[in-house]
């Protein structure tokens, strides 16, 4: 990382456009009157978003504007428009520069639907959780809105929508594979992953009069352009199935073979009777003419209409697009749609320290903007009270979309940073108790984590640091967030501070000494952790390790509990009906909660979500994590009502309600001896009272069936479920979501929180 971010320039490092001669905004302006009170004539950008305006630097929106507010344009911000005409957009008048199009920080379709496509209720960044503030699709709709509004002004689109729908794409709502969004929004140009670089230069770009749709040699951007288009003649183009070969795709240099060798080779097919000039190059030299080569090399994966029509295809298409995304290695990407090439420039560099010190760094008023009042805001009450550490995450997991948005390179802040961070909120957040909620990012424990040798970073193609196992070349030393932790807490007027972003316990028990900081200084009773499944077969689709890691972390944490003095309990998540799954690996994973006295309050659903790995199984039925032919592995996936419902009933085997399918499910199965009162059952008998019938009528379940669907039909869904506290079959007092817990205690339920957040910005 050191090495890449030393080629770049430094975000901090442009002349500041002229408009920063007003200075920085008490909020960026949302209306006309508040232009006028600032002084403003105009912006020099919009930014339109799905959110709610809270400014703070959890939200994208409010992070990107202070950004370029801090580059000297003056930048104003359309929350929310009503999408259904263009007036809207005109609030703000027209900007000078280009509107910057954001669909917020989650993809408009997850934030919207549940797994089962039924409407969500609530919107946790709207006010007072209001439904239906935004429309599907929404980066597409404000595009076009934008386009309306102002004809001929610039576009460009963001967020994590826009990331992950740039090439063709597999949609689960609409259960086909959509064009890359360039090309349904007809934006100018497309920012992915971390912005911050790309979003700051094209924007000095466009001050100086460069249109949007001529800036075409930016990292971490896509555009549309015509087939075959090449920036200069130097470029060459290789078919994606050069790249998609096992290890490494450059060729090795025979270690055994003699330097009079190498010679004969570098003058085969000369003249042997002329002289000749025998010059050995160094490995340096070899190396950089490589590196040199792929800058100017584009992989074209197969083309839209091919990939929507051939699932082998689409899945070889995915597994180069990941294949390409180290920023030190990845070769620009093109795919053609009808007549048109999507091309995609390599990956952003990730920013160093200094440069995300200074980005978390921004003048930032913490707090909602003015214009809501008192509305409550279920996002910005949830995270006002943490502070985000580090971006980015290695571990891979194929359902998981941080890996694709953000990168696996961690990017961390400093200390200094981060403990000002803590004190600003001490200082400027109405209602601070000195509790502080979080110290993460996308994992609580991978702060200033990376590999020990830069240029073994820069050259890797590994999907994951983490599986099968831990990387050798992986730093796993968790010192320097022991030293955070220890400094956070020592700060005064700050009286606890709990870590509640997802823990990557297979890393954390390489530190002991993290297990008991965190155990005995920062977790409130519960601490959430994701085995997401028991067994090998699913866990080897998702990229996650084995359990043996969950019970070594279960051990300490229970050992550094007792020596505290303090009851604290672990809730672990899992996943229902992911790719790869069968029924008898729910029903084993049923059987391992039940030995340890687990009764889930939440379950969440595999969701196919646009890019990642997983929803690459869910559509094609093939593993892209090795190399793809027509023979290659096929993958079980869980498509058809029943076995939806059969595997979410198996996650909540306790509850009334799910035992006439799971008695079903194991007859079919054959484990008929899972039925009955002994300790190794899963469920009793008989059915709990005379609801059976009525709720067999409702699952729609068949008494007896030789099938319980059939292998490769997979499925849909998201849901969430809440038990009756201190109840299960029969009535008897039992745990809910922990165990050792007494009836009538707290439900895991209302310390686990929204499982949404494994789709961030």
């Amino acid at each position: 990382m050191t090495t890449l971010a030393a080629a770049a320039k430094p975000i901090t490092s442009y002349r500041k456009y002229w408009a920063s001669r007003f200075g920085n905004a008490p909020f960026l302006p949302m209306s006309r009157a508040e232009m006028d009170e600032l002084g403003w004539d105009s912006c020099d950008i919009i930014l339109i978003s799905g959110d709610c305006y809270i400014d703070h630097p959890s939200f994208g929106m409010a992070l990107v504007g202070r950004l370029l507010e801090a580059q000297g344009f003056r930048v104003g911000i359309i929350a929310q428009p009503d999408w259904q005409s263009a007036e809207p957009f005109r609030a703000l008048g027209k900007p000078n520069l280009f509107f910057g199009v954001t669909a917020g920080n989650m993809d408009s379709m997850i934030n919207r639907y549940t797994a089962d496509r039924r409407p969500r209720s609530d919107d946790a960044y709207t006010p007072n959780a209001e439904p239906n503030k935004r429309p599907d699709r929404a980066v597409t709709v404000y595009a076009q809105r934008c386009r309306e509004a102002y004809p001929g002004v610039g576009v460009m689109i963001g967020s994590i929508e826009a990331s992950l729908r740039r090439i063709a794409h597999f949609d689960y709502w609409s259960d086909k594979v959509r064009q890359s969004v360039l090309i349904t929004s007809k934006a100018d140009i497309l920012l992915y992953g971390n912005a911050e670089r790309a979003l700051v230069e094209i924007a000095h770009r466009a001050a100086k009069g460069e249109k949007l749709s001529e800036i075409r040699d930016v990292r971490g951007t896509a555009f549309v352009v015509q087939q075959g288009w090449r920036p200069d003649e130097e470029w060459q183009e290789m078919d994606s199935s050069v790249v998609d070969l096992p290890g490494h795709v450059d060729p090795h240099l025979n270690p055994y073979q003699e330097i009079p060798e190498q010679a004969a080779e570098a003058t085969k097919g000369s003249d042997p009777t002329a002289p000749q000039v025998i010059r050995i190059e160094s490995r340096e030299e070899r190396l950089a003419k490589r590196r040199a080569e792929r800058a100017k090399t584009v992989i074209r994966i197969p083309a839209y209409e091919a990939v929507a029509h051939d699932p082998v295809l689409y899945a070889h298409a995915s597994r180069t697009l990941h294949l390409e995304s180290n920023p030190g290695n990845a070769r620009a990407l093109v795919q053609l749609h009808g007549s048109r090439d999507v091309w995609l420039n390599p990956p952003p560099i990730p920013l160093t320290t200094e440069e995300m010190d200074f980005v978390y760094g921004l003048p930032y008023a913490r707090n909602p903007h003015p214009s809501y009042g008192d509305a409550h805001i279920p996002a910005w009450e949830m995270i006002k009270y943490s502070v985000n550490i580090m971006r980015g995450c290695f571990g891979g997991c194929t359902f998981c979309s941080i890996t694709e948005h953000e990168g696996r390179i961690i990017q961390s802040r400093s200390e200094e940073s981060i403990l000002h961070e803590i004190e600003e909120i001490r200082d400027k957040t109405p209602g601070f108790t000195g509790h502080i909620s979080d110290l993460g990012g996308p994992t609580a424990n991978m702060y200033r984590l990376s590999c020990k040798d830069p240029n073994i970073e820069r050259s890797c193609r590994k999907l994951s640091c983490v599986f099968p196992d831990i990387c050798e070349n992986l730093n796993t030393d968790h010192s320097h967030l022991i030293q955070l932790y220890r400094k956070a807490r020592a700060l005064p007027g700050v009286k606890k501070i709990n870590i509640q972003s997802g823990l990557r316990y297979d890393l954390a028990v390489r530190s002991p000494e993290y297990i008991k900081e965190l155990v005995q200084h920062h977790v409130g009773g519960y601490l959430k952790i994701a085995p997401e499944h028991t067994e090998d077969g699913p866990l080897s689709k998702m990229m996650k390790p084995g359990m043996g890691a969950y019970d070594k972390f279960k051990e300490l944490f229970e050992r550094f509990s007792r020596q505290a003095g303090k009851e604290q309990y672990l809730i672990p998540y899992f996943i229902a009906a992911h790719p790869g799954t069968s029924d008898e690996d729910m029903m084993n994973l049923a059987l391992w909660l039940k030995k340890n006295n687990f009764r889930l309050d939440q379950v969440q659903t595999f969701t196919p979500t646009p890019m990642a790995m997983a929803t690459t199984m869910w559509h094609t039925r093939r593993n892209p994590l090795k190399r793809l032919s027509r023979s290659s592995e096929k993958v079980d996936v869980v498509r058809d009502g029943y076995r939806r419902k059969l595997h979410k009933a198996f996650l909540r085997y306790h509850h009334p309600d799910n035992w006439q399918i799971i008695h079903d499910a194991l007859i079919n199965m054959g484990r008929s001896d899972l039925i009955g009162h002994s300790k190794h059952c899963l469920i009793p008998p008989t059915p709990p009272g005379d609801k059976s019938a009525a709720v067999r009528h409702r699952l729609g379940a068949p008494v007896a069936r030789q099938n319980s669907g059939k292998p490769g039909q997979p499925r849909t869904g998201q849901g969430k479920a809440t038990a009756t506290p201190g109840k299960s079959f029969g009535g008897r007092p039992q745990a809910t979501g922990r165990p050792g817990a007494k009836p009538g205690s707290k439900p895991a339920s209302q310390a686990a929180g929204n499982n949404r957040s494994k789709h961030k910005r």
